[in-house]
Protein backbone atom coordinates (compact mmCIF):
# COMPACT_ATOMS: atom_id res chain seq x y z
CA UNK A 1 0.00 0.00 0.00
CA UNK A 2 1.35 3.10 -0.79
CA UNK A 3 2.52 5.49 1.93
CA UNK A 4 0.56 8.78 0.93
CA UNK A 5 -2.90 6.67 1.01
CA UNK A 6 -4.47 6.56 4.91
CA UNK A 7 -6.81 3.68 5.54
CA UNK A 8 -9.18 3.10 8.15
CA UNK A 9 -11.11 0.68 9.86
CA UNK A 10 -14.39 1.46 11.39
CA UNK A 11 -15.65 -1.09 14.46
CA UNK A 12 -19.12 -0.41 15.53
CA UNK A 13 -22.68 -2.29 15.79
CA UNK A 14 -25.57 -2.44 13.09
CA UNK A 15 -27.51 1.10 13.85
CA UNK A 16 -24.67 3.33 15.62
CA UNK A 17 -24.39 5.67 12.18
CA UNK A 18 -20.46 4.06 11.41
CA UNK A 19 -21.30 3.37 7.73
CA UNK A 20 -22.66 7.38 7.51
CA UNK A 21 -19.71 8.56 9.48
CA UNK A 22 -17.15 6.83 7.08
CA UNK A 23 -19.04 8.04 4.10
CA UNK A 24 -19.39 11.64 5.91
CA UNK A 25 -15.92 11.35 6.27
CA UNK A 26 -15.28 10.49 2.33
CA UNK A 27 -17.44 13.53 1.52
CA UNK A 28 -15.29 15.73 3.63
CA UNK A 29 -11.94 14.85 1.70
CA UNK A 30 -13.57 16.40 -1.16
CA UNK A 31 -13.25 19.66 0.29
CA UNK A 32 -9.67 19.04 0.30
CA UNK A 33 -9.12 17.82 -3.43
CA UNK A 34 -8.47 14.62 -2.27
CA UNK A 35 -9.43 10.91 -3.64
CA UNK A 36 -11.50 8.87 -1.41
CA UNK A 37 -12.67 5.51 -1.01
CA UNK A 38 -15.66 4.46 2.10
CA UNK A 39 -17.39 1.02 2.05
CA UNK A 40 -19.08 -1.21 4.16
CA UNK A 41 -18.32 -4.72 4.62
CA UNK A 42 -21.65 -6.59 5.19
CA UNK A 43 -23.17 -10.05 5.68
CA UNK A 44 -26.35 -11.11 7.58
CA UNK A 45 -26.17 -7.69 10.09
CA UNK A 46 -28.69 -6.93 11.72
CA UNK A 47 -29.23 -4.07 14.09
CA UNK A 48 -26.75 -4.24 16.70
CA UNK A 49 -24.49 -6.93 15.39
CA UNK A 50 -20.61 -6.12 14.96
CA UNK A 51 -19.65 -4.29 11.50
CA UNK A 52 -16.78 -3.15 9.87
CA UNK A 53 -16.10 -0.33 7.41
CA UNK A 54 -13.16 1.23 5.73
CA UNK A 55 -12.24 4.40 4.08
CA UNK A 56 -9.29 5.03 1.95
CA UNK A 57 -7.90 8.56 1.24
CA UNK A 58 -5.17 10.21 -0.51
CA UNK A 59 -3.73 13.33 -2.44
CA UNK A 60 -3.02 10.67 -5.23
CA UNK A 61 -5.13 8.25 -7.25
CA UNK A 62 -6.10 4.99 -5.32
CA UNK A 63 -6.09 2.13 -7.34
CA UNK A 64 -6.94 -0.50 -4.42
CA UNK A 65 -10.04 -1.71 -4.45
CA UNK A 66 -9.98 -4.52 -1.51
CA UNK A 67 -11.06 -4.46 2.12
CA UNK A 68 -8.52 -2.51 4.55
CA UNK A 69 -6.42 -5.33 6.33
CA UNK A 70 -3.24 -3.28 7.45
CA UNK A 71 -4.80 -0.07 8.79
CA UNK A 72 -2.69 3.09 9.74
CA UNK A 73 -6.11 4.37 12.08
CA UNK A 74 -9.38 2.00 13.86
CA UNK A 75 -11.84 3.80 14.79
CA UNK A 76 -13.77 1.77 17.77
CA UNK A 77 -17.45 3.12 18.11
CA UNK A 78 -18.62 0.44 20.10
CA UNK A 79 -16.39 0.03 23.55
CA UNK A 80 -18.40 -3.17 23.88
CA UNK A 81 -16.56 -5.16 21.04
CA UNK A 82 -13.08 -4.44 22.50
CA UNK A 83 -14.11 -7.48 24.76
CA UNK A 84 -15.06 -9.61 21.42
CA UNK A 85 -12.77 -8.59 18.33
CA UNK A 86 -8.85 -7.48 18.36
CA UNK A 87 -9.54 -3.83 17.15
CA UNK A 88 -5.42 -4.03 16.83
CA UNK A 89 -5.49 -6.76 14.07
CA UNK A 90 -3.50 -5.62 10.87
CA UNK A 91 -2.79 -2.55 12.68
CA UNK A 92 0.91 -0.46 11.90
CA UNK A 93 3.07 -0.64 15.01
CA UNK A 94 2.71 3.08 14.64
CA UNK A 95 -1.09 3.24 14.08
CA UNK A 96 -3.51 5.43 15.70
CA UNK A 97 -6.27 3.80 17.69
CA UNK A 98 -9.69 6.30 18.49
CA UNK A 99 -12.00 4.51 21.33
CA UNK A 100 -15.18 5.76 22.34
CA UNK A 101 -14.69 5.38 25.97
CA UNK A 102 -14.85 7.66 29.08
CA UNK A 103 -11.43 5.76 30.27
CA UNK A 104 -8.20 7.51 30.02
CA UNK A 105 -6.11 6.24 26.51
CA UNK A 106 -3.31 4.74 29.42
CA UNK A 107 -5.85 2.68 30.81
CA UNK A 108 -7.15 1.37 27.77
CA UNK A 109 -3.18 0.93 26.98
CA UNK A 110 -2.81 -1.05 29.89
CA UNK A 111 -6.52 -2.74 29.89
CA UNK A 112 -5.76 -4.03 26.18
CA UNK A 113 -1.95 -4.18 26.63
CA UNK A 114 -1.41 -2.23 23.61
CA UNK A 115 2.08 -1.36 22.71
CA UNK A 116 3.72 1.31 20.51
CA UNK A 117 0.74 2.53 18.80
CA UNK A 118 -1.29 5.86 19.87
CA UNK A 119 -4.16 6.09 21.76
CA UNK A 120 -7.03 8.45 21.88
CA UNK A 121 -10.16 8.05 23.58
CA UNK A 122 -13.92 10.47 24.00
CA UNK A 123 -16.93 9.49 25.33
CA UNK A 124 -18.66 10.00 22.46
CA UNK A 125 -21.56 8.02 24.21
CA UNK A 126 -21.84 10.55 26.94
CA UNK A 127 -21.47 13.28 24.07
CA UNK A 128 -24.28 11.90 21.90
CA UNK A 129 -26.43 11.51 24.74
CA UNK A 130 -26.53 15.00 26.13
CA UNK A 131 -26.42 16.80 22.59
CA UNK A 132 -28.51 14.29 20.92
CA UNK A 133 -30.73 12.77 23.26
CA UNK A 134 -30.00 9.48 22.29
CA UNK A 135 -27.16 6.98 21.41
CA UNK A 136 -25.79 8.03 18.32
CA UNK A 137 -21.87 7.93 18.57
CA UNK A 138 -21.07 8.08 15.14
CA UNK A 139 -21.04 12.45 14.32
CA UNK A 140 -18.72 12.48 17.70
CA UNK A 141 -16.71 10.07 16.38
CA UNK A 142 -16.19 11.81 13.37
CA UNK A 143 -14.93 14.96 15.35
CA UNK A 144 -12.43 12.81 17.38
CA UNK A 145 -11.45 11.25 14.32
CA UNK A 146 -11.47 15.11 12.39
CA UNK A 147 -9.29 16.35 15.71
CA UNK A 148 -6.58 13.36 15.47
CA UNK A 149 -5.60 13.81 11.97
CA UNK A 150 -6.49 17.41 11.37
CA UNK A 151 -7.78 16.85 7.41
CA UNK A 152 -10.28 19.17 8.48
CA UNK A 153 -9.78 22.05 11.51
CA UNK A 154 -13.06 22.18 13.25
CA UNK A 155 -14.72 25.30 11.58
CA UNK A 156 -14.37 23.78 8.22
CA UNK A 157 -16.01 20.20 9.65
CA UNK A 158 -18.84 22.89 10.70
CA UNK A 159 -19.25 24.60 7.92
CA UNK A 160 -19.34 20.65 5.82
CA UNK A 161 -22.05 19.44 8.51
CA UNK A 162 -24.15 22.23 7.94
CA UNK A 163 -24.42 22.48 3.89
CA UNK A 164 -24.60 18.69 3.77
CA UNK A 165 -26.82 17.80 6.66
CA UNK A 166 -28.88 20.90 5.70
CA UNK A 167 -30.61 19.22 2.97
CA UNK A 168 -31.40 15.62 4.82
CA UNK A 169 -32.29 16.69 8.55
CA UNK A 170 -34.15 19.61 10.28
CA UNK A 171 -32.42 22.75 11.35
CA UNK A 172 -32.30 21.42 15.03
CA UNK A 173 -30.74 17.99 14.31
CA UNK A 174 -27.92 19.93 12.00
CA UNK A 175 -27.07 21.83 15.16
CA UNK A 176 -27.71 19.26 17.66
CA UNK A 177 -24.79 17.13 15.64
CA UNK A 178 -22.68 20.25 14.87
CA UNK A 179 -22.97 20.85 18.97
CA UNK A 180 -22.08 16.76 19.21
CA UNK A 181 -18.46 17.16 16.89
CA UNK A 182 -17.84 20.18 18.43
CA UNK A 183 -17.75 18.74 21.96
CA UNK A 184 -15.81 15.83 20.45
CA UNK A 185 -13.32 18.24 19.11
CA UNK A 186 -13.03 19.27 22.53
CA UNK A 187 -13.03 16.42 24.39
CA UNK A 188 -10.60 13.53 22.52
CA UNK A 189 -7.76 12.62 24.70
CA UNK A 190 -4.51 11.73 23.95
CA UNK A 191 -1.89 9.77 26.27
Amino acid sequence: MAEDVLEIRWHARGGQGAVTAAKTLAEMSLTKDMYFQAFPEYGPERMGAPIQCFNRLSKNKISTYCGVTNPKMVVVVDPSLLDVIDITAGLDEDGIIIINTGDEPAEIREKLNINNRKIFTVDATHISLNTLGRFMPNIPMLGALLKVTQLLQKDEAVDFLRKSFDKKFSQKVVEKNIEALEQAFKEVKEE
